[in-house]
């Protein structure tokens, strides 16, 4: 079968390939076109377009980019049209997907799959209505969700498991943790689009330069970002960049400070205690909408997951270098909350649970096609 699938950002690549390395294993005759990046070229296919040209985040820069956004939303609804998937497999990045779902629903039978669910438990609530309209089948990958959708919102879905939680726990099975620091390290994940970076890197390296004699900072470059652009912040201090190193350096890492998406999770993974920095424009606006809003008591998937605060979030008027520092002293090595916290992942940990999320979801998909050709 033919199967079309749609990602945003590099998190989207990873589990997007993990799904069709187990579709592929379902179904010998698998062919793959995608939206996607070098990890789901690596698995085969045709890529129409790298995730790099679609990820804008923010107001202003999809407004300054906004003739490109819809110059590559009309390029992948006429390729869906041209090419007739057997299915289109929606992969988190809701701004876009559910565009493309929309129009999918109107202009074709395709059924429409959405992988990772859109996170509108969070906010844009109302995208409930275009989600039960537009999407055949949602698989969720964490558990909070269900109560969300079926309870709440009386629309079936399938929850298939955790994949970051499994992505952890086979690379901590297959690693040779050969990587070597000089020093204990604190690792430093400030987000996988440019304007994350801009707005939290700064703060991170200034909250920790009063440790760099005891502690190696090392900062996660993403798979997105260019180092030439990291280096602009780098000059005068003695932060390490790694490319393309998460995971080897969350398995050395003794705490972390990270911007709040799938990272959170993963580092939670690893349990390495961390402190959530999120900078916001114009915070004190933030904080009320947030208070007044936002649809969520907390922002990073561990605490929602836990359904209480595990890891300490730093957002709009909490965020500042005096209290990343101070959360971070805390959870160090000898902290006086590095021991709670600890206790908190293993609450996260029990709830993900073991189930292969990738495959999972690729034999329910393909089980669900079958009876629609049949």
């Amino acid at each position: 079968m033919r199967y079309y699938l749609i990602v945003g950002e590099a998190s989207g690549d990873l589990h997007a390939s993990h799904l069709m390395q187990s579709l592929r294993k379902q179904d010998g005759h698998a062919e793959f076109r995608f939206f996607g990046g070098d990890l789901m070229a690596a698995v085969g296919g045709t890529r129409v377009k790298h995730y790099k040209e679609l990820a804008y985040m923010g107001f202003i820069p999809v407004l300054l980019h906004l003739s490109t956004i819809l110059r590559n939303m009309k390029m992948c609804q006429q390729d869906i049209l041209q090419w007739q998937p057997d299915v289109v497999i929606l992969v988190d990045y809701p701004g876009f997907n559910l565009k493309i779902a929309k129009f999918v629903k109107e202009k074709t039978k395709i059924p429409v799959y959405y992988y990772i669910s859109p996170k509108i438990w969070a906010w844009k609530e109302y995208r409930i209505k275009n989600i039960k309209r537009d999407v055949d089948e949602l698989f969720s990958i964490l558990p909070f969700e269900v109560d969300f959708f079926e309870k709440k919102h009386h629309y079936p879905i399938h929850y298939v498991g955790n994949p970051t939680a499994q992505e952890v726990r086979e690379f901590l099975e297959n690693s040779d943790q050969s990587e070597n620091y000089g020093k204990p390290v604190i690792a430093l994940l400030a987000g996988s689009r440019k304007q994350e970076i801009k707005d939290n890197l700064p703060a991170m390296i200034a909250a920790t330069k009063h440790l760099t004699n005891t502690y190696d900072i090392v900062l996660a470059g993403a798979p997105s970002i260019e180092r030439s652009y990291y280096e602009s912040f780098l000059q005068g201090t003695t932060v390490r960049l790694v490319e393309n190193q998460t995971y080897p350096l969350l398995s050395k890492a003794v705490a972390a400070l990270v911007t709040s998406g799938t990272a959170t999770l993963e580092t939670a993974m690893f349990r390495v205690p961390q402190v959530v920095c999120y900078e916001t424009p114009i915070p004190q606006v933030i904080a009320f909408l947030k208070k007044h809003f936002l649809k969520v008591r907390y922002i990073s998937l561990v605490n929602l997951i836990a359904d209480k605060e595990v890891v300490p979030e730093l957002v709009a008027d909490t965020f500042s270098v005096e209290n990343i520092r101070n959360n971070l002293e805390a959870i160090l090595p000898n902290g006086s909350s590095r021991k709670q916290m600890l206790e908190g992942y293993e609450e996260v940990h029990r709830r993900l649970g073991n189930s292969r999320a990738p495959e999972v979801a690729a034999q329910l998909i393909y089980k669900l096609l079958i009876q629609i050709n049949n």
